[in-house]
């Protein structure tokens, strides 16, 4: 007797299995024949682990227009408007936010995010609010902080004071942001400072490093040998490495090696590195996107982030990971049947392996974590975008949606064809 039986549905690869949860846990997964409180018919239909974003702001999100439009899009105009932003809302406008954000984030299957917290006011009220957030929200979706300092470590007088308060006040990950030092130099120092902090503290590391279109910042290297210093491995993460967008090749062949041998892993942001990048240029006009293909070549673990939604730095979003993972293949160029396979598990297990989350998937001991999806592969739900007919968040039915029987079929077709092509996938 399971509490939820979820049954008939496909798993990412391929396989057809019932799914017995009992408590929080995944008791049995195969053929079952067994009876339960709750059954989830999932015939025909896609079930995954839940959706994971391993990089994002949510003490900025759904923000848009506060204080006023980012007019020139750009990356700077958007961190000057969060300055503005930041020091005026007070810690209920930011728990209300992100809590709506986290209840969009459940209804479509996204059960664990890393969202970076400014530290750069020394109220810390972004970090207070966060913080109540996380304690909020724990019951039904995992969010990891990230003690960002959005100002940089020493360009402020208490940049690196705030992050080690943000750090005892109970923040997760140790952040940074090396190109938005003053030189070079201080950016590299930043990052030697930051890796210590990780490494005495045991604690992850998560740095928007060289997000910029200029091919000489290179902190990444830097970063990549503090990796290597202290062991962190799996446990550091590089966040954009847009600049790698415009590296020379040459230099590249050698920074690839590098970051592999670290073991740390990178968090791309396709929604917007394609956005704020490049916006300097004329033509050709650059992109910005990190080179995934090349890294994950070198076995390197690469999963995709969704940044923003509805804040000075992104007017859209909806916390669909798949609409992320949509926008990374085409940019990425990843339109091989196997690569947008691929592209699938960077929004669910690799995700999931970046931010170390424990008991992820669908095997028994696992926890009950899951979402079914109005598709029938991991490739087909990439061209749909589909319905989350069922979310499981912790063993509990956490969100639910009938499926669109209204839907036109194709050429007077049976609706059982639910939109699909032939060919992979």
């Amino acid at each position: 007797m399971f509490d939820l039986l979820v049954k008939g549905g496909t798993l990412p690869d391929g396989a057809v299995a019932d799914i017995g949860i009992t408590g929080d846990r995944i008791a049995a997964v195969g053929r079952l024949d067994a009876e339960a409180a709750k059954v989830i018919d999932a015939t025909g239909d896609l079930v995954s682990p839940p959706f994971v974003d391993p990089h994002f702001h949510m003490d900025a999100t759904l923000s848009f227009g506060l204080p006023r439009v980012n007019a020139s899009g750009t990356l700077l105009e958007g961190i000057s408007l969060w300055g503005e932003l930041r020091d005026i809302a007070t810690v209920e406008e930011l728990v209300d936010r992100a809590v709506t954000y986290c209840d969009w984030a459940v209804s479509m299957g996204l059960l664990a995010i890393r969202t970076h917290v400014d530290t750069t006011p020394d109220h810390l009220r972004g970090v207070e609010a966060m913080l109540e957030v996380k304690r909020r929200v724990a019951p039904y979706l995992d969010l990891q902080l990230v003690a960002f300092p959005q100002d940089g470590l020493y360009r402020t007088k208490t940049g690196r004071q705030n992050v080690l308060r943000a750090l005892d006040m109970g923040v997760d990950v140790v952040g940074g942001i090396p190109h938005f030092e003053r030189t070079m130099e201080e950016g590299a120092e930043s990052l030697r400072d930051l890796g210590r902090m990780a490494a005495e503290r045991g604690l992850m590391w998560d740095v928007h490093c060289d997000e910029t279109d200029d091919p000489m910042s290179r902190h990444v290297e830097t970063m990549a040998r503090e990796v290597t210093r202290h062991g962190l491995g799996g446990r550091a993460a590089g966040s954009h490495l847009t600049s790698m967008h415009s590296m020379d090749n040459y230099y590249v062949s050698k920074l690839l090696p590098l970051i592999a041998e670290a073991g740390m892993t990178a968090i791309p942001n396709p929604l917007i590195n394609i956005t704020l990048q490049g916006r300097h240029d004329t033509y050709p006009k650059r992109r910005g996107l990190t080179r995934v293909k090349e890294m994950q070549a070198m076995g390197i673990s690469v999963g995709w982030g969704q940044d923003c939604v509805l804040d000075p730095w992104y007017s859209l979003g909806t916390a669909d990971m798949l609409d992320v993972a949509f926008m990374g293949l085409h940019v990425a160029q990843m339109t091989h049947p196997a690569e947008m396979a691929r592209c699938f598990t960077m929004v669910t297990e690799t995700n999931a392996r970046i931010m170390n989350l424990p008991d992820y998937g669908l095997r028994p001991g696992c926890l009950a974590s899951l979402v079914v999806l109005d598709a029938g592969s991991p490739t087909e739900a990439l061209r749909l975008r589909p319905d989350r007919l069922a979310v499981v968040s912790k063993g509990k039915l956490v969100a639910e949606r009938r499926r669109n029987d209204a839907r036109l079929s194709l050429a007077g077709r049976p609706q059982s064809v639910r939109r699909r092509l032939p060919g992979p996938g």
